[in-house]
């Protein structure tokens, strides 16, 4: 299996990095709706493509409106926008008005919230709620070989005994990782996650591998944290990445 990043960063795109979303193209399954989206048109290989949202805010849907251009350029049967029926909401009234986006986007809205979980071609998928300023969620992917992904962004990080179950038994982890520990006072008060936070939910998850995503734009030193995880994890010989766009990672059987 492979994951396209297409955008990896938080907030705002910078030189390197655009903003959240990434893409499994065996499945046509993107993560997310940031800047990154643009960069899709290339990689779609199935007649379906199925955008899960962990929420609304702008840096995770701006690049919806890209989609007349992805999909001139590589037409699709079916385009299907999976969310939370609130922010489902929002981005119809709000990202899609007339005033700021006077084109409708021919694609099929999708709640979940009354769905514990649903089906996308070979994958089954469910999601749980994350802490995160206007709420997001996490979301847990599981293809029929046994193969999954997790992908937990925006997020303070769930370290409770729950999440740790729920986290268990992954190819592969996305989680988000804002700040270095020096700064962690700033993830408690923005909603995001910290360097030893996340080497603590993932020492407890035991992925197969783990990669921190949706980096801080402005931080000159995103490497900090991944020395300060690896090193967390060094006993527990889990595989850590810090994600850049245009990486391709295989995982999985």
């Amino acid at each position: 299996m492979q994951l396209h990043c297409l955008g990896t960063a938080g907030y705002h795109p910078n030189e390197d990095r655009h903003t959240s979303c990434y893409f499994l193209p065996q499945s046509g399954i993107v993560l997310d709706a940031g800047t990154g989206l643009f960069r899709l048109t290339e990689l779609i290989r199935t007649p379906t493509l199925d955008i899960l949202l962990s929420h609304a805010h702008l840096d995770h849907v701006a690049g919806l409106t890209f989609l007349l251009d992805v999909l001139h350029q590589r037409p699709v049967d079916r385009l299907r926008i999976w969310g939370e029926k609130e922010k489902l909401a929002a981005i119809k009234q709000h990202l899609f008005s007339r005033l700021l986006f006077p084109v409708q986007i021919d694609a099929e809205f999708r709640e979940i919230d009354d769905l514990r979980q649903f089906a996308i071609g070979d994958c089954t998928i469910d999601w749980r709620h994350q802490q995160h300023p206007g709420a997001s969620v996490g979301y847990r992917i599981r293809w029929d070989d046994g193969t999954r992904l997790l992908y937990l962004t925006d997020t303070t990080g769930d370290d409770s005994g729950e999440a740790i179950r729920w986290n268990s038994g992954a190819d592969l982890m996305m989680h988000e990782c804002y700040f270095p520990d020096a700064k962690a006072q700033w993830a408690t008060k923005t909603g995001h996650t910290y360097s030893s936070r996340v080497a603590r939910i993932a020492a407890a998850s035991a992925p197969q591998q783990l990669v921190l995503t949706h980096v801080n734009p402005v931080d000159p030193q995103p490497d900090v944290m991944l020395r300060e995880v690896s090193e967390a994890l060094r006993r527990r010989k889990i595989p850590v990445r810090l994600a850049s766009d245009r990486d391709v990672i295989e995982f999985g059987g």
